[in-house]
């Protein structure tokens, strides 16, 4: 089953560089991100209207917290992503600019979580930066009358998710999926839907390709990609689940390739096995050691979650 949940956010989160790419061509970024996350709000507040049960004993701080979240793990992550490629930066190089989280989140995670990284989990995401850059190495020097500091864009949203990640593991009140999602995508859809009318572009253009990129950002993407990050973070810890991250610029290489044309040549091949080696050996590094720290730490949070009455 993990194997899956990892294959499958591989698969979601990649999509999302995708969509960006498909919905670059026919509207401005604030316009998409209005879109994608305006009907979307809609549903999951109207939905926890009749599903109440899994907001019973969050308080304000905890709402705030969300909130906060949210921000920082998708309005300022997306927003530079989509800027990014608006401005030419390919979706091959904004995955490698993305893909340096693991190694940040990684550095950071002992310092500031006090989680264990063994040395073997370094080697691993040592690797899988070399992979990711040998993947993206040609896509980058080959980056045209793009702006150099266009390439700034996507590694402030790079920052801007490392620390919603570690802001949400740092949280001792349990959330339930479905209450983050909502309240980080109605906060999405409240701060984007401020900038597209404040900038003049909160129409949608009438093409049937921006819906296309809309529906498949929403489904794929949000549903798929945002959803399982979270859940994978809560069941295997910081460092192994932004490792799969690792593997996001070699797949957008090869999903580009086959739906854009994008070259796709030896290089891409042997940066793709670097990565999957190296999450190989994260997945693998963790040993005994790791789980029990872990299980230790977690415990008496857990403990106190059982006695909280919004417990589920």
């Amino acid at each position: 089953m993990n194997i899956l949940l990892s294959l499958a956010f591989v698969l979601c989160w990649s999509s999302g560089f995708i969509g960006a790419k498909l919905g670059a061509g026919s509207a401005s970024a604030p316009t998409i991100l209005m879109w994608r996350f305006l009907p979307l709000a809609v549903v999951l507040v109207a939905v926890a209207v009749l599903t109440r049960a899994a907001w019973r004993g969050l308080t304000t701080r905890d709402l705030s917290r969300q909130a906060m979240i949210g921000v920082l793990s998708q309005s300022g992550y997306l927003l530079s992503v989509y800027y990014a490629i608006q401005l030419g930066v390919s979706s091959g190089t904004t995955a490698l600019i993305d893909g340096v989280q693991p190694l940040v989140a990684g550095a950071l995670a002992g310092p500031l979580l006090g989680q264990y990284v063994s040395g073997r989990q370094w080697i691993g995401l040592g690797l899988g930066l070399s992979g990711v850059a040998v993947v993206t190495l040609a896509d980058a020097a080959a980056g045209g009358d793009v702006p150099w500091w266009a390439y700034a864009v996507p590694l402030l949203g790079m920052l801007s998710l490392v620390a919603a990640t570690f802001l949400e593991s740092r949280s001792r009140s349990r959330v339930a999926p479905s209450v983050s999602l909502t309240v980080h995508c109605a906060t999405s859809a409240v701060l984007f839907s401020a900038l597209a009318l404040g900038t003049g572009a909160a129409a949608p253009p009438g093409r049937w390709d921006f819906w296309v990129a809309v529906a498949w950002l929403v489904g794929l993407s949000t549903f798929g990609g945002y959803g399982l990050y979270w859940l994978i973070l809560k069941r295997s810890g910081v460092t192994k689940v932004n490792t799969l991250m690792f593997l996001m610029a070699p797949v957008t290489a090869v999903w580009g390739a086959l739906m854009f044309g994008e070259p796709f040549g030896a290089q891409t091949a042997l940066g793709l096995a670097v990565c999957l080696a190296a999450v190989v050996i994260v997945h693998r590094g963790g040993g005994r050691k790791d789980t029990a720290l872990t299980a230790a730490r977690a415990e008496p949070q857990e403990n106190r979650w059982t006695r909280s009455p919004g417990s589920a």
